[in-house]
């Protein structure tokens, strides 16, 4: 059941588009750790936003601070929304687990996306945050608090959530050459999220 839930999401949000859209808060709660991670990225310096929905609210706060980003969605929904909102930004349909690009990225950002992912995709994305990280690249992504999978609903659909145990996004992190610059978990100050924020030095 976890894996079926699992491969369901990229469907689940690309059908209910138009109603996440309309739900999703744009209070921007997100702000005090946005900035944390934009105070790494040199201004005007390129960032790529995997898992960045309908681009709202998080890549417009990022666009209107001068930043160019490229955000990766399985969802073509989703960035229907986006280049209609944005069209000078670059925008791409594309499973965060297959990017390939061929081009570094200042800043790498997976919030609220990363942890729609099993355990084991999760523990293959670290190469792929490397191959896009340019030197001293910052990267933030979301995960749950420990070790697990839960599935939740949303729309009447089951909704996954995996996560790994801190330790190991410790060590994956630093296999793949990312120092820890802050971590928090449940921050209630944030929704709840538990928040990574790394350094390539």
């Amino acid at each position: 059941m976890p894996s079926d839930a699992a491969e369901r999401i990229i469907g689940l949000y690309d059908r209910h588009a138009a109603q996440f859209d309309k739900d999703r808060s744009r209070s921007l709660f997100e702000k005090p750790w946005l900035d944390r991670f934009l105070a790494l990225v040199p201004g005007g310096g390129a960032i790529l936003d995997l898992g960045c929905g309908m681009a709202e609210p998080i890549a417009h706060y990022i666009i209107e601070r001068g930043y160019a980003v490229t955000g990766v969605d399985s969802s073509p929904e989703m960035i229907r929304y986006c280049i209609t909102r944005f069209p000078g930004q670059t925008w791409i349909i594309k499973d965060m687990g297959q990017l390939s690009l061929d081009c570094r990225f200042d800043g790498i950002l997976a919030w609220d996306s990363f942890f729609h992912l099993t355990p084991d995709c999760q523990r293959a994305m670290f190469p792929v945050f490397a191959r896009h990280a340019a030197p001293r690249a910052a990267l933030m992504f979301t995960s749950g608090p420990h070790y697990g999978e839960v599935i939740g609903t949303w729309q009447g659909e089951p909704l996954y959530h995996g996560s790994l145990d801190p330790d190991e996004y410790c060590a994956l992190l630093s296999a793949n050459r990312f120092q820890v610059v802050a971590h928090a978990a449940e921050d209630q100050k944030c929704g709840g999220h538990t928040i990574w924020l790394a350094y390539r030095p």
